[in-house]
């Protein structure tokens, strides 16, 4: 169970300011969430279920794409077969 100094505790470490009504709020909603938990570990499973789809992975296969003509196409602003965009820093 979350007590609301657990809240508090959370709260500082998420770098949130929470007053004192927020603060009873939080604690309910967290213990409701932990609830939904306590709940989905009591549903039992057959001991197949999960292991057989761990690290599945599909064999990769060449299929037909786009070409660099077709795929620049609709840019407004390709430059030396490349998409231009502008700089994010």
């Amino acid at each position: 169970m979350i007590t609301e100094r657990d809240t508090e505790h959370i709260a500082q470490l998420a770098d949130i300011a929470i007053d004192r009504e927020e603060l009873a709020s939080f604690t309910s909603r967290f213990n409701e969430i932990l609830e939904y938990f306590d709940i989905l570990d009591q549903v039992e499973m057959a001991e197949e279920s999960g292991e057989k789809a761990y690290n599945i992975f599909r064999e990769d296969e060449v299929v037909p794409s786009l070409s660099q003509e077709e795929a620049l196409s609709n840019t407004t602003a390709p430059e030396e077969g490349f998409f231009r965009a502008p700089r994010v820093m």
